[in-house]
């Protein structure tokens, strides 16, 4: 649309600075309470390089906080060297954009070199010409590759904008359909580049102009986002005229949701009618209604309401709108005690609900067998007590001479000698046994050791000395080597031993110590039945 703007014009320059010293005094510190937006991305056309990267930050103070997302500038035209994006403010905007990965930068690109030369329709049918045969591919590829070495890959491209206008040299009615050659031919040279994630954004002023904006439109393949530049003023008288005209606002949202893109508002503001609050109230009403991907208000005079003083109504408006609600002081709620009403609470009698016994599962243990050690027996052996039983012994009739009875002497009943313990026994020198008074040979000496005893009612054990009738001199173990034996004297007849365990018993007879050396030792032996059936046996 036509407006009396250059935005290169060196007198546009002065003007801004002289609205951004003006205004310096109204920046207000940001709400720190601030709530968030809609997450609509917002954003300002501020001046083309340095001066409107350095104005965003006061902006968003001026807005109370409100984070600006959009940096949005312009390539020059006059010469395809800035088509080219060979200037020096695109490095500012890129590091910009890069400070955060939440910010989107829109660049708004011309198709035609000497684009605001009002160059006729004819010489425009040629170019256009000229750029669908690809005369003009290498200008927009070193374009793409500037981008992408910049570090701004995904910038929005605003590639033709207006072209259903008169201003422009890019723009449609002279070639419509060479003109959306030329565009599909533009955005393949830059999709071609490696590293490029660029959107392009077909974006017409708002109504007919020269030509429907629609007849332009060059494919659903070649557009990411369908925007519209919409100011205050003609055709349509209010806000209302402006959504229903031909190729107003309505028909933008209906053939964006139709080819299913999104929408965006890359220019919009105040023109034609001065200050006129209603009218951003309303734009902003919409753009909150419709959700673009983004807008950005143009904002220096006639346009602006931050930096163009002029108008102070609208201003007042968008700042209002726009600058987040922060919290209001916190009203402590009254505590308005409840009365308490006493409710009887009637008995319910819980039911008994049987548990179902769910019977467990015997799982068998199995049975290890252990295996059977044996134990070895260990024999101990018996030591019987011996019975020593009293013997009754007849007493002999003997003819001649009369033989008094002799006392038969009960032999003493000795407790078992436990049996010897495994120490190795010292060796006992046996010690000569005195001769008896009575025999004049003296008793061999008995070895130390079991040794066959006389006729006894006990059973014999393994002894050093067993006990024998005739009581011997007790052994006494002597140290001292012994003395030689005597020579022992011819022997006397000697009665005659039972066998051991026999049942013969036999009593020695003392006929006195003359007698005795003529018949030598004599015994009277009974036989008495001790045998295992009787009772007496011990064995």
């Amino acid at each position: 649309m036509s407006r009396p703007r250059r935005r290169l014009a060196s007198t546009c320059v002065g003007t801004v600075t002289a609205g951004l010293l003006a205004t310096g005094a109204a920046l207000a510190a940001p709400d720190e309470n601030r709530t968030g937006d809609s997450g609509i991305a917002m954003g300002a056309y501020l001046d083309y390089g340095p001066n409107g990267v350095a104005r965003i930050p006061y902006l968003s103070r001026w807005l109370g906080g409100r984070e600006i997302r959009v940096g949005h500038t312009y390539l020059p035209g006059d010469q395809w060297a800035g088509i080219e994006g060979r200037v020096s403010f695109l490095e500012d905007w890129a590091r910009w954009r890069l400070a955060d990965d939440d910010r989107m930068f829109v660049l708004n690109v011309p198709m035609q070199e000497r684009n605001e030369a009002r160059v006729p329709d004819l010489q425009v049918a040629q170019l256009i010409r000229a750029g669908a045969r690809g005369d003009h591919d290498e200008h927009f590829r070193r374009l793409a590759e500037r981008l992408v070495s910049l570090g701004v890959p995904d910038t929005v491209i605003v590639l033709g904008w207006e072209m259903n206008g008169v201003t422009y040299t890019h723009r449609c009615r002279p070639d419509p359909a060479n003109w959306k050659v030329y565009w599909r031919r533009v955005v393949d040279v830059m999709r071609a580049v490696p590293g490029q994630k660029f959107k392009f954004d077909f974006a017409p002023s708002r109504g007919t102009d020269a030509i429907g904006w629609t007849k332009c439109y060059p494919g659903d393949d070649h557009v990411d986002i369908i925007g519209m530049d919409s100011y205050d003023q003609a055709p349509g008288e209010t806000f209302d005229e402006q959504i229903s005209q031909p190729y107003g606002l309505q028909k933008h949202v209906d053939f964006a949701r139709a080819h299913r893109k999104a929408i965006s508002y890359p220019e919009w503001g105040l023109f034609r009618r001065g200050d006129n609050p209603e009218y951003v109230r309303r734009m902003l009403r919409w753009i909150e209604q419709h959700k673009p991907l983004y807008h950005t208000i143009t904002d220096y005079c006639p346009h602006g309401v931050w930096q163009c003083k002029q108008n102070p109504e609208s201003s007042k408006v968008f700042r209002d709108a726009l600058t987040p609600e922060a919290p209001g002081p916190v009203v402590p709620t009254p505590v308005v005690p409840t009365p308490v009403v006493p409710v009887p609470t009637p008995v319910v009698p819980t039911p008994v609900v049987p548990t179902p016994v769910v019977p467990t599962p015997v799982v068998p243990t199995p049975q290890i067998p252990t295996p059977a050690v044996p134990t070895p027996q260990i024999p101990t052996p018996a030591v019987p007590t011996p019975q020593v039983p009293t013997p009754q012994v007849p007493t002999p009739a003997v003819p001649t001479p009369q033989v008094p009875t002799p006392q038969v002497p009960t032999p003493p009943v000795t407790e078992p000698t436990p049996e010897p313990s495994p120490v190795a026994p010292s060796p006992e020198v046996p010690t000569p046994v005195a001769p008896s008074p009575v025999a004049p040979s003296p008793e061999v000496p008995t070895p130390v050791g079991p040794t066959p005893a006389a006729p006894s009612p006990e059973v014999p054990k393994p002894s050093p000395a067993a006990p024998s009738p005739v009581a011997p001199a007790p052994v006494t173990p002597s140290p001292v080597v012994p003395n030689p034996e005597p020579t022992p004297a011819a022997p006397l007849p000697q009665p005659q031993q039972p066998p051991l365990n026999s049942r013969q018993w036999c009593v020695p007879l003392n006929f006195g110590e003359w007698l005795s050396k003529l018949v030598g030792k004599q015994s009277v032996c009974v036989t008495i039945d001790l045998g295992k059936d009787s009772g007496f046996w011990p064995f």
